[in-house]
């Protein structure tokens, strides 16, 4: 849940100076006369800013009649604007449409019959509401369109302070529908027009905004930047409360950065951040005026930050409270002032176990339902007992929590509020397993997996935190809801429902996962992986799901319903260690003994349960839908101790990122004409400093000398206008790419190198899927030499996965770690021969990963390589 709404669309009536606000804004008009709907509507603005909606509906709609009455149809249309702003905040989406469909169709009477200049800026404004209604409803091309019609406007008038604000919620729109590029060129277009701005106000509430979009794009470094040149400008112009808000921004992208270091393991890094949005909240408060919303939104996350720290930091946390609870004592009733209760609330619930009273948290939670429900607010009067509902589950009286989740539940599915639903949903299961009752816990569980799986379009534009707290917020509803499904016995009668809708469920995660990697939904085909079983008989699906007290093994052999499930008894923690450790190991070529050691047990947990099944049917090829940490490592290195065989000697292995694939077609079916491109030559790019690759010219000459056809781009040639006016101009089969790259859990972090920049992986959609209409060819295979996973990234090889389904290629064969030797040209070449005969993908990898076992035998030399997507 957003926490904050922003007061700045409202438009009061016409005409006069624009005011400017801060993102996103309509410039707000003046009145020039006093008239008794005029009064009304300025009113309700100041309701507006209080989170009074209820209350401002009554005036607006009492104003519109008043100015139709009078024939006033400017001021009719703005009231009907803002009338659609306050139902927004209301979730009344359909009254909001109304509302804004009536508020043009005014508008265009009078611009057919010859448009003032105001009367077109209040056009361009009221189309800036109707795109933010587009958009909050998903209808993301046409909340772009609706933006770029008002962009022309504000063109023509000349209003650049407009038009910012206008650019930046168009490349949100261009984000939300995967048009990486064209988003960042227009924000590097926002951000040259402010280059040009001579420092103001105005510049540092632009670059506020522009900092604001680039921290929920993901873009943490550069959104630091932006906000203090923010700050900067903000102090050059005495702007108090620019530098407040620059501040509190700060405070936010720092908060980001902590969540997002902690997702990669990076303890140390992650506790610098904090630190330091300590520090920015800490200054916020200090500049900010007494009774500012801004110092109170700076102390209210400075305390959340706190509280989180624990024992260390808790003193600091106990000086804070009463000048919270003062501010909020005095607040106006209104929603603003109700989630900031809630909010206080979380923070204190955290310090029950710390002279905090339970009563007293239950106490403010009890306040913030009796304003929201005087105010008539039902989305946050869920929100609230819902929250109240969590304490009374934190403390252990269920009942009193099942009642509360469930009147919290009633109110956000009567408003369709499937952001908070899903919360309940889940807080509701976990209340009904901890009062043993399964079957209802995992009806629950099931019902927030469906909201969330409706969410999946829009989840992160509803609340952008939802990208840094994934691991918090997100997760664990998936990883919950299938421990409860596998939670029967092994050697009872294992409903096959349960194991469908397990797999199912684990899938959705690995999506959900990609759509919080790229801050937008990843468009996969969907063609079903359990048909191709069918066909392929040789071919086993091997489903490892790890839970925090054991790792299950769903396996789906061909045969009508052939599916298995194993348990293995080992905890979470030692699994993903080992899996660390291995991690670690492979990369040094001296380390073979702890990697065999690692590998073997690893192999008794994943393999063994399950080989006499593959045994039985034959199987000879093996495609993983790997958990976790598993995806960190090649599972060709797993290692039989009584065979004294590795598993790629055994069978041919291939991954995907799920269940579904690009449209399987054997690569012996296709002409193979292959695009080799390479960087050899030692490089410092973006300030980071590429060491010399120094067996890619070898490697790019085996690779031809074993194919019928193919073009080269080395060194100074591979550049990203050159590859993508190859791929353009020729319908290359495979597309070969040897150099450094990096694969990480970061999107900022996960790249190639050209000759002279970084091609990262959201760019890759572009350039590899640049062939249009007339080229519509899939690229058959991408091959990634030299790249590696991001050193400590315990989830770098999500990075790897952003990369198969962003290239769009039916296959993609990386290396998790670079072999800068003449092993690495050997291997290629081997590759390139079994594709030319005619064999699968995923054959073709093992025989030539078996060509340099036979020469090396350690793994460090053959084992790198790993299969993305189609195996065939």
């Amino acid at each position: 849940m957003s926490d904050f709404f922003d007061s700045s669309n409202y438009l009061t009536v016409a005409f006069a100076k624009s005011k400017i606000r801060s993102f996103p804004v309509l410039v707000t008009i003046s009145a020039v006369n006093s008239s008794q709907p005029s009064s009304l509507v300025q009113q309700s603005q100041a309701l507006y800013e209080e989170g009074q909606f209820v209350e401002e509906v009554q005036l607006l709609k009492k104003a519109a009649g008043e100015f139709k009455a009078t024939n006033d149809i400017l001021n009719e249309a703005i009231t009907l604007s803002n009338l659609s702003l306050a139902y927004q905040q209301l979730g009344q989406w359909l009254e909001a449409t109304e509302a804004i469909a009536q508020s043009i169709k005014l508008l265009q009477t009078l611009k057919d019959s010859g448009s003032s200049q105001e009367q077109s800026q209040i056009f361009a404004q009221t189309l800036d509401v109707r795109g933010g209604l587009e958009l909050a409803q998903g209808q993301t091309e046409a909340a772009l369109g609706t933006w770029q019609e008002a962009a022309k406007i504000y063109q023509h008038l000349d209003d650049i302070s407009a038009l910012i604000r206008n650019h930046i919620n168009q490349a949100q729109a261009m984000q939300a529908l995967g048009n990486y590029l064209q988003a960042d060129q227009t924000l590097i277009s926002v951000r040259e027009i402010l280059k040009k701005q001579s420092d103001s106000s105005l510049k540092a509430i632009g670059l506020y905004s522009l900092g604001n979009v680039r921290r929920s794009l993901g873009y943490l470094k550069d959104s630091q930047e932006i906000l203090e040149k923010s700050y900067s400008v903000a102090r050059q112009a005495g702007d108090a409360i620019a530098q407040s808000n620059a501040l509190l921004s700060l405070g936010n992208t720092a908060r980001a950065q902590t969540s997002a270091q902690l997702s990669l393991g990076n303890s140390n890094n992650a506790k610098d951040y904090t630190k330091t949005a300590i520090q920015y909240y800490q200054q916020a408060v200090q500049i900010a005026s007494a009774t500012s919303i801004v110092r109170l939104q700076a102390q209210l996350n400075l305390l959340r930050l706190l509280v989180e720290q624990e024992q260390e930091e808790f003193n600091t946390a106990k000086a804070l409270l009463p000048q919270i609870q003062s501010q909020i004592d005095n607040l106006p009733p209104s929603r603003t002032a109700v989630n900031y209760r809630i909010n206080f609330a979380q923070s204190l619930s955290k310090m029950i176990q710390n002279s905090v009273q339970l009563k007293d948290v239950a106490k403010i939670l009890a306040q913030a339902v009796q304003v929201a429900k005087s105010l008539k607010d039902e989305r946050t009067e869920s929100y609230a007992l819902g929250t109240l509902g969590g304490l009374y589950e934190q403390s252990g009286q269920l009942a009193d929590a099942n009642s509360l989740t469930q009147q919290a539940l009633v109110k956000a599915e009567s408003l369709d509020a499937q952001d908070i639903a899903y919360q309940w949903h889940w807080q509701m299961g976990r209340i009904l397993q901890k009062q043993f009752n399964i079957p209802a816990a995992i009806a629950a569980y099931n019902q927030a997996y469906n909201a969330l799986k409706s969410l999946r379009n829009d989840l992160v534009a509803i609340n952008p935190d939802v990208q840094f707290s994934f691991r918090e917020s997100i997760e664990p509803v998936y990883r919950q809801y299938v421990d409860l499904l596998l939670q029967l016995p092994e050697n009872t009668f294992q409903k096959p429902d349960n194991l469908i809708q397990a797999r199912q469920v684990i899938e959705s995660l690995q999506l959900a996962e990609l759509d919080n990697f790229f801050r937008s939904p990843c468009l996969l085909p969907r063609i079903d992986l359990d048909k191709l079983v069918e066909k392929e008989k040789s071919t086993a699906v091997v489903y490892p799901i790890i839970l925090d007290n054991r790792l299950e093994i769903i396996t789906r052999l061909p045969g009508q319903d052939t599916m298995y499930r194993k348990t293995t008894k080992v905890s979470k923690d030692v699994l993903e260690n080992t899996v660390e450790e291995l991690q670690k190991d492979l990369p040094v070529a001296s380390r073979e003994p702890d990697v065999k050691q690692r590998s073997q047990q690893l192999y008794d947990w994943l393999i063994t349960p399950i080989e006499s099944d593959l045994t039985k049917k034959g199987i000879t090829s093996l495609v993983f839908v790997l958990d976790g940490s598993l995806r960190n490592i090649p599972m060709a290195i797993l290692y039989d101790k009584q065979q004294q065989k590795y598993l790629i000697e055994k069978y041919a292995i291939s991954l995907t990122p799920g269940l579904q694939l690009v449209d399987p077609k054997p690569l012996r079916n296709v002409h193979l004409n292959v695009l080799v491109v390479g960087v050899e030559q030692k490089r410092l790019i973006e300030g980071k400093s590429f060491p010399e690759l120094l067996n890619v010219t070898q490697e790019l000459k085996q690779v031809q000398s074993e194919v019928q056809s193919s073009k080269k781009l080395l060194n100074q040639e591979f550049t990203k206008t050159n590859l993508q006016k190859q791929i353009q101009s020729t319908p290359f089969s495979v597309v070969h790419i040897a150099t450094h790259g990096q694969f990480s859990s970061d999107v900022e972090q996960t790249y190639i190198i050209t000759w002279d920049a970084l091609l990262k992986v959201r760019e890759l959609d572009n350039l590899l899927r640049a062939r249009g209409e007339s080229r519509p060819e899939t690229i058959e295979l991408l091959v990634l030499s030299a790249c590696k996973t991001a050193t400590g990234d315990k989830r770098a090889a999500l990075g790897l996965a952003g990369v198969a389904v962003q290239a769009g290629a039916r296959s993609t064969i990386a290396t998790l770690w670079t072999v800068d030797d003449e092993s690495t040209s050997d291997f290629m070449g081997e590759l390139y021969r079994q594709l030319e005969a005619g064999v699968t993908k995923a054959q073709a990898l093992q025989r030539a990963q078996l060509a340099i076992l036979a020469k090396e035998n350690r793994p460090y030399f053959w084992a790198p390589y790993v299969l993305v997507g189609n195996w065939l």
